[in-house]
């Protein structure tokens, strides 16, 4: 994983043996311009590491149409405008796809990409109101958006952990867009469910959150919900246990990963859980197919010990879904290059598609761009992440009601 950040952002044409002349016709380019250096850091590196030996093993087994992948990586330091900058390299060089893997820097683009009719896909961050492809027809959450996620959440608390009524739960989250985003979500489920939810914010990159813990210390919570990105997630982790909260008492949003619980101990961490979107692990068709075809000949992006990280599998699976895109939107029989309308076409015609087991089952329409929003929970066991629950999607008439709400707002200019 200790890359340089050099041989991160260098070197990253997956099609290599290709002229100039054929680059140009036949490569199919995906920018990631994300954050390797500010707030995500090694969340960034292990999740891009997983997009980029997808893209490379698509390669290696001929392509799609005997098209190739080109992976364009920049930094954008998770700073927007830096991401205008780098979409606008990207784009001038033919990238179709963009994935910026950070909320306010996706929320700075959407207008753009819409306008440019490129697909920017969102996999759990940016906006979640993007799930409505009539109002943002070239935006893909695609997978569950923090406002399922928190509805996944809540729904274990609901089933196994003694029933929503009458708890008071704590969302501690970054002060960011993506922090804030489940707050109208778990508002309206309290109204609907009687228990009672209070924030406490902390501000990024989440290094320094006592202050925010003494707070939630005094509040008494029966559960304290976690929402943040990188090494923050540790430090709530450690903090919410110092301040009296059993681990089995804490969830967390997506982000929490194995490097989070070595980092606050992997006994300490045990009984705490997370929201899923992908299954972690190398027991899976495609991981074991990286493993042999891309990683073995030394043509890996990065540490071959992250091979099956959840972070890893999760930029597989994303890689996985956009390549099913292009092999769908390739299959209308028109022929030449790949466009971002014939993309955005591939996308919504994508159902059922799992990975070969690796995530969920999504569908995508032209007017559901989450797929159905379907994720589970799992608890850390002191070694590995073991799901609790299966795969599934809950109180979709609440989620439904932000997605309105907000594509609304949209469409009105707020």
């Amino acid at each position: 994983m200790k890359r340089s950040l050099a041989s991160i952002l260098g070197g990253l044409a997956l099609a290599a043996g290709l002229s100039g002349a054929a680059l140009a016709q036949e490569t199919i380019k995906f920018a990631m311009p994300q954050d390797f250096t500010a707030v995500y850091t090694f969340v960034t590196g292990e999740y891009n590491q997983g997009q980029r030996d997808y893209l490379s093993l698509v390669n290696a087994e001929g392509g799609i149409d005997g098209r190739k992948f080109e992976a364009l990586v920049s930094d954008t330091g998770n700073q927007p405008q830096r991401g205008i900058e780098a979409y606008n390299r990207a784009r001038d060089q033919g990238a179709i796809l963009f994935d910026f893997l950070s909320t306010p820097v996706s929320r700075a683009l959407v207008p753009q990409a819409l306008q440019d009719k490129v697909v920017m896909i969102t996999p759990v961050h940016g906006r979640g109101d993007a799930s409505d492809g009539e109002t943002f027809p070239y935006i893909f959450p695609m997978m569950a958006t923090y406002w399922s996620q928190a509805t996944v959440l809540a729904d274990w608390i609901e089933t196994k952990g003694g029933g929503l009524a009458g708890k008071k739960i704590a969302l501690v989250h970054i002060d960011s867009p993506f922090g804030r985003e489940p707050i109208n979500v778990l508002k309206d489920l309290a109204a609907e469910k009687g228990f009672e939810v209070s924030t406490f914010a902390y501000a990024s990159p989440g290094n320094e959150q006592g202050s925010t813990w003494t707070e939630v210390r005094r509040y008494r919570p029966d559960y304290a919900l976690i929402w943040g990105a990188g090494g923050g997630q540790a430090v709530s982790v450690r903090e919410a246990i110092r301040n009296g909260i059993a681990a089995d008492k804490i969830l967390s949003v997506v982000w929490l990963t194995e490097t989070d619980a070595r980092t606050v101990g992997p006994d300490v961490m045990k009984g705490v859980k997370r929201f899923e979107a992908v299954a972690p692990g190398r027991d899976h068709p495609i991981i074991q197919r990286i493993e042999e075809k891309v990683v073995k000949p030394g043509q890996g992006a990065g540490d071959a010990g992250l091979v099956g990280s959840s972070l890893y599998n999760l930029g597989v699976a994303t890689m996985a879904v956009a390549v099913e895109a292009a092999r769908l939107g390739l299959a209308d029989g028109a022929g030449g290059e790949l466009t971002g309308e014939r993309l955005k076409a591939g996308f919504e015609k994508i159902a059922n598609f799992n990975a070969e087991g690796l995530m969920p089952p999504i569908t995508i329409t032209a007017k559901d761009h989450q797929g159905g929003g379907f994720g589970r929970v799992s608890e850390w066991n002191g070694e590995a992440w073991v799901p609790v629950t299966d795969w599934g999607a809950h109180y979709g008439e609440v989620v439904q009601k932000e997605i309105d709400a907000g594509a609304k707002g949209f469409r009105e200019g707020r």
